[in-house]
């Protein structure tokens, strides 16, 4: 309050006190006490604000509808640019100012009451994120817009990528490397930024078992320490601090260096080195992800497992294959897609499916169907189809059918809490003040009211009145 608005405010206040002292002063009749003769009229409403707030009267927007079945076009040869249809601001629910009720006795002025959100604003069950791998760096990036467009305005909430695992200074994040995926991370709060890290150098280098039982050795000694610190000092210095980090994946084959199978014990040693390594860089907050490859390959993943207390996320990677398993055989094998679900829930982990899509069965759009389907019904933090020839659907123009599936599927697909199931409708026009009550107090009868002013009466709690039979002597 204005230094001015106190001074006006003090005066009215002393003008209150010498009547309240004057009408002590002049009261003598019997059942008046010492100060009565003051008689409550009725409480006026809060001061109203002389402009209405912008939720009180601002009509709520359109979401454009998005369509119940889009057409399904082949996949392009290419992926075309195009404009990513800017998302609709969130609208803002409007609140209708109650009247006040009419008053049946005098009574101080209730508290203000919250408005209640309507059933219509409240958000809608959330869509788990989802996204593709499209390139390694900024053309990735800037592809994720293309295939939204693509997708009818999905939003693409996850970006992903891959650090070569080529050298250390690579697993590093070379410079340049990664600034465009934390761009693109911090234009949205609810973004996601999935970043695969190899646990060794030369990793797709076909190292012999031998030499990584060497290595993890070394690794489970702390002799590369110092790369992830670097890694995850670079994370933060970008100011994307909560990256998912997906480390040493598909550790159950064969493909990696970094594979666990030549020394299990040693892999889960080296592993928990690498967490306590990054999580101790001031400001981190990240989430380590454990992703094997579905099915039990050269050793059962679990085998693998370093324990809950350096794992977030437990993923599993699971393309279509091999050759003439079905989905439902993917689902109930060991170490498959149900025992991955079930590991998870155990261990009190959320799931996700960094790589998916299509593989040894070719186009498949059966596959595409159920495994979309066991997505929406076991709800991952996260998932990313693999968007190149032979597992993609949209930079790959070898899957039509599977395509046309999955586009179907997830157009104009959002995360659920930016836009409300429907949009809401005021129930009338707001209007800018309340309603004035329809009974209007009156003043008790020989009872003179006094003009005071709506602030000084709200903070006394009713209108002054002087009785005009003061000297009256009748009882």
């Amino acid at each position: 309050m204005a230094p001015q608005q106190r001074r006006t405010r003090s005066r009215r206040l002393a003008v209150v006190a010498a009547a309240v002292a004057a009408s002590a002063a002049l009261a003598s009749g019997p059942g008046f006490a010492a100060g009565a003769g003051v008689g409550r009229v009725g409480d006026p409403p809060a001061p109203t604000p002389t402009s209405p707030s912008a939720a009180a009267v601002r009509p709520a927007p359109a979401v454009p509808a998005v369509p119940a079945t889009p057409a399904v076009p082949a996949a392009p040869a290419a992926p075309a640019p195009s404009v990513t249809p800017a998302p609709p601001a969130s609208p803002v629910a409007s609140v209708t100012p109650a009247a006040p009720a009419s008053p049946q006795a005098p009574a101080k002025p209730a508290a203000p009451v919250a408005p209640t959100q309507s059933a219509s604003t409240l958000p809608a069950k959330e869509t788990p994120a989802f996204g593709a791998y499209l390139d390694y760096g900024a053309r990735g990036v800037a592809r994720i817009a293309e295939l939204s467009a693509w997708l009818h305005g999905a939003e693409l909430r996850v970006g992903h990528t891959y650090l070569p695992g080529d050298r250390w200074s690579n697993i590093e994040g070379p410079p340049g490397f990664l600034d465009v995926w934390a761009d693109w991370r911090r234009e949205k709060d609810d973004r996601m930024f999935v970043l695969n890290v190899p646990m060794m150098e030369r990793n797709e280098q076909g190292v012999s078992d031998d030499d990584v039982r060497t290595l993890l050795a070394q690794g489970a000694a702390g002799d590369f320490d110092h790369h992830f610190k670097a890694l995850a000092e670079r994370l933060v210095a970008l100011k994307v601090p909560d990256t998912v980090i997906v480390l040493g994946w598909e550790m159950n084959g064969i493909t990696y260096t970094h594979r666990c199978g030549p020394d299990p014990e040693a892999w889960k040693k080296y592993w928990n080195r690498i967490v306590s390594t990054m999580r101790a860089v001031p400001g981190q907050k990240f989430r380590f992800d454990f992703t094997p490859t579905r099915g039990k390959d050269a050793v059962p993943w679990t085998l693998c497992y370093p324990g809950d207390d350096t794992v977030d996320i437990i993923g599993m990677d699971s393309y279509d294959q091999p050759t003439g398993l079905s989905f439902d055989d993917q689902v109930k094998e060991p170490y498959g897609l149900q025992a991955h679900v079930d590991f998870a829930k155990t261990h009190g982990k959320p799931i996700s499916y960094p790589e998916w899509g299509l593989f040894r069965n070719g186009d498949n759009p059966e596959y595409m169907r159920r495994m979309l389907a066991w997505m929406d019904e076991h709800r991952p933090l996260y998932n990313t189809v693999t968007d190149y020839c032979p597992h993609g659907v949209w930079q790959c123009t070898e899957n039509p059918k599977s395509s046309a599936v999955y586009r179907s599927l997830l157009s104009g697909r959002g995360d659920g809490t930016d836009t409300p199931s429907a949009s809401p409708e005021p129930s009338a026009e707001p209007s800018a003040e309340p309603s004035a009550p329809t009974t209007v107090p009156q003043p008790p009868a020989n009872c003179t009211p006094m003009e005071l002013g709506d602030w000084v009466e709200y903070w006394i709690g009713g209108k002054l009145c002087f009785r005009l039979d003061w000297w009256s002597d009748d009882d």
